[in-house]
């Protein structure tokens, strides 16, 4: 059974996590819930910059906020000494509506737009991740229109695939993202960038995947960065002295699943640089990574009600809850595979072959094909393990779902981060235009008065 972190099965037979009863976080909250570990986010947090200090003299922690993003997580990262990564608008508002330090925050996406990027200049964040010339254009006119000079990386396409969904290798030279090295384009931003006279560019960026389970991917990217900070000091005469890798180190979402630790993708990665950079006789660029999945991935848990359980003879019993692609998109997105529990049954034995099924009306609506679980019943509290990165924040409202609660818990207390959505929610910024209230009106004057 995949238990990580604080996870254990209490005296009741019971999920414990963060020392709270799931069943009694159900009942106090309801389901779908999003429990967070706290205390394992903290651990991985702490990993990851004990690791960068030991192999490294000079060093930043970036935590990618795609992978999920509240006010209260910015606050987790601030008090951990993390910085943070935005792709949007509305990722750089939260960090800044937490009061996050701006001066710590990283800004991506490859189609940024006028009010984003006025938004991250007033702001005054730190970094620019620059993904295309037309970027480089609308970025330096806007920062000379309010009298702000952005400073930049720009995002380079080192080339390397590595294995893992197709939808999630960003690498690759046919990529939506950045500037690749082979055709040219790398280089010629650069160039671009000396010309700009409201552009300062910093250093280079790199980001190959997620999900990724072996180092040699990293290893090769940062090879190939290193050579072309190389190239950038011996053709333009500029030494670049930041380099962002980007992160991707994957996680276990299923028992076998074996990925490399943090200490040893840390340590792959230092000696790729230090070594390059002695052969290159090249100072030692500032090194930053940017972990999302491998700091909240395997700290979430969905806990989820079990409802309609069907049979369809000779072929699959189907287990209905009451959540599932409008709160987990990942496995009809990507076929993304997870292990669960009963929260309420963690010891009985696992002697039913069921499917777990969402309420969407879709027929892909599939949280987990053929699992053992004990004989369940209505009202029964399924566990789905390891959901902590790209669940909540691709949550959504098909159907016209509410998007669920979410709670951080430690130390046996457990603390609400985000309320449940209600069906007022939903309906909150629908609007009924004039004209068809005027024609419902003269319905109903004409149903009194035929």
């Amino acid at each position: 059974m995949l238990l990580t972190g604080t996870m254990k099965i209490n005296q009741k037979g019971h999920l414990e996590i963060g020392g709270c009863d799931v069943v009694d976080l159900a009942s106090q909250y309801g389901t779908p819930l999003n429990i967070m570990d706290e205390s394992l986010i903290r651990t991985r947090c702490r990993y990851y910059l004990q690791s960068m200090e030991k192999h490294y003299p000079d060093f930043e922690v970036i935590y990618a906020g795609k992978a999920f993003l509240t006010k209260a997580m910015c606050r987790l990262l601030e008090e951990e000494g993390m910085s943070l990564d935005v792709v949007s608008g509305g990722e750089l508002y939260t960090a800044l509506a937490a009061e996050f330090p701006p001066e710590r925050i990283y800004f991506h996406g490859n189609n940024k737009t006028v009010s984003e990027i006025e938004q991250a200049l007033e702001a005054g964040i730190s970094r620019f991740i620059v993904d295309s010339f037309s970027e480089l254009d609308l970025l330096d006119s806007t920062a000379q229109k309010i009298g702000k000079k952005a400073e930049i990386y720009i995002r380079i396409k080192p080339g390397v695939v590595p294995d893992t969904h197709q939808y999630i290798q960003t690498g690759q030279v046919d990529s939506k993202f950045g500037f690749g090295l082979s055709d040219g384009q790398a280089m010629e931003a650069v160039e671009k960038c000396l010309e700009k006279k409201h552009i300062s560019l910093r250093g280079l960026h790199c980001h190959i995947g997620s999900q990724i389970f072996q180092t040699e991917p990293f290893v090769q990217a940062a090879l190939i960065m290193m050579s072309f900070l190389r190239e950038i000091a011996l053709t333009k005469n500029i030494q670049l002295l930041e380099l962002n890798l980007g992160g991707g180190l994957g996680i276990r979402y299923l028992e076998n699943d074996q990925p490399p630790s943090i200490d040893s993708l840390i340590s792959s990665l230092a000696e790729a640089v230090k070594s390059k950079a002695s052969e290159y006789n090249y100072p030692l660029p500032k090194l930053m990574i940017e972990p999302g999945r491998s700091i909240v991935g395997e700290a979430g848990t969905s806990l989820y009600t079990v409802g309609t359980i069907k049979d369809v003879p000779g072929i699959r019993r189907y287990v209905s809850v009451d959540g599932g692609m409008s709160d987990n998109l990942r496995p009809a997105l990507y076929k993304a595979k997870y292990e669960a529990l009963v929260a309420n049954k963690a010891e009985e034995p696992r002697e039913e072959l069921v499917s777990i099924a969402g309420k969407a009306c879709e027929s892909g609506d599939m949280l987990i094909w053929d699992v053992h679980l004990p004989s369940l019943q209505r009202g029964d509290l399924l566990a789905i393990l390891s959901t902590g990165a790209y669940t909540y924040s691709m949550a959504n409202n098909y159907n016209r779902i509410p998007r669920p609660a979410v709670v951080f818990v430690r130390g046996g207390n457990s603390d609400l981060v985000v309320k449940r959505e209600s069906y007022e929610d939903l309906v909150m910024n629908d609007m009924i235009p004039k004209r068809m209230k005027k024609i419902r009106d003269e319905l109903a004057q004409k149903a009194v008065n035929p």
